[in-house]
């Protein structure tokens, strides 16, 4: 299944604005977390475990348990982010 994953603020910068993700049935926003983390350094450095993000499914804030359904739309943003 496929989700779009959009960055914002300093992620946006290094990671550009969005990007299209083959991911597993059932997996959860962790699971795309750590998918994404293993794809390349840029991604690790950006999405690092330890590091504090926040993460939207479909535009609700909720945490990496989430399960993730084809054609969600997942963001991911520093925990403050200017306007």
């Amino acid at each position: 299944m496929q989700v779009t994953v959009r960055y914002f603020a300093a992620l946006r910068e290094t990671l550009g604005g969005q990007e299209t993700v083959q991911v597993a049935g059932g997996a959860t926003l962790g699971a795309l977390r750590d998918q994404l983390i293993a794809s390349g350094p840029r991604h690790a450095a950006a999405l690092q475990r330890g590091r504090a993000l926040r993460c939207a499914v479909d535009q609700v804030l909720t945490d990496e348990s989430a399960v993730l359904a084809d054609d969600a739309e997942v963001a991911f943003f520093p925990p403050v982010t200017g306007g």
